[in-house]
């Protein structure tokens, strides 16, 4: 199985937290775990088949969830994807986010989020989300530890915080600011540099074992096996 990520140049930092491949090669039908990661998922499916639920389409978004999810592909899928920040999702025009939290929608294949995912979707997102900036609010939400900092930062009241997370996000800040912090785990488990103590300690968990009942709860593994199966987003 062959899966990539391209570069990102910085003009889309805080906006697309990924764009990957991926490319099936083997006979039969492959089941996976996808990882929440606080990312809404553009994919185009432009070979084989896929099921998450029931079958999806060429195109189709994966909305917010805070639980891994089982889904399988044939063995000649070839995939594109594009991860969104939620707010990004928005300024281009997509469903809001509670909508479809916990599962996926189709995408018009003759959209403009589906022409994103033909060509450079890099560049094609680069042009799309020209003079874009991460509002406030989503600065906050990268870079603070808990909601009471990104409340400070954001200059809002905590109830008001809420109601923001709970009508553009459908999470409330804790639960949206737990898969970040599992996101960041996750890719430091991947790249297998520190121990797990010292991932956990760098992430903010209270203590390894702490991160463990995270990676059980939200990968479905503990970390030291997604070190070992750990393929991107997929265990």
């Amino acid at each position: 199985m062959d899966y990539a990520e391209l570069p990102l140049p910085p003009a889309l930092d805080g906006l697309v937290a990924a764009v990957w491949t991926l490319a099936a090669d083997q006979p039969g039908w492959v089941e996976h775990e996808a990882t929440p990661d606080g990312c809404i998922e553009l994919i185009r499916r432009s070979a084989g088949r896929s099921e998450w639920r029931r079958d999806q389409p060429e195109y189709f978004a994966t909305g917010l969830s805070n639980h891994p999810i089982r889904f399988g592909f044939s063995g000649d899928a070839r995939f594109t994807a594009i991860k969104l920040w939620p707010w990004a999702w928005h300024a281009l025009g997509g469903t809001p986010c509670p909508r479809f939290a916990d599962t996926w929608i189709a995408v018009d294949g003759k959209s403009p989020l589906a022409a994103l995912l033909h060509g450079d979707p890099v560049a094609n997102l680069v042009r799309a989300l020209a003079g874009t900036t991460p509002p406030p609010l989503a600065r906050a939400i990268l870079t603070s530890a808990g909601v009471g900092e990104i409340a400070a930062r954001a200059g809002l009241p905590h109830r008001r915080l809420q109601r923001i997370f709970a009508r553009e996000l459908g999470l409330a800040p804790r639960a949206y600011l737990r898969l970040l912090r599992f996101r960041a785990a996750m890719q430091d488990v991947q790249q297998g540099g520190d121990s797990l103590a010292d991932t956990a300690a760098a992430r903010g968990y209270a203590d390894q074992a702490h991160m463990a009942r995270d990676f059980r709860a939200l990968a479905g593994v503990p970390p030291s096996n997604a070190r070992d199966r750990a393929r991107g987003p997929f265990l």
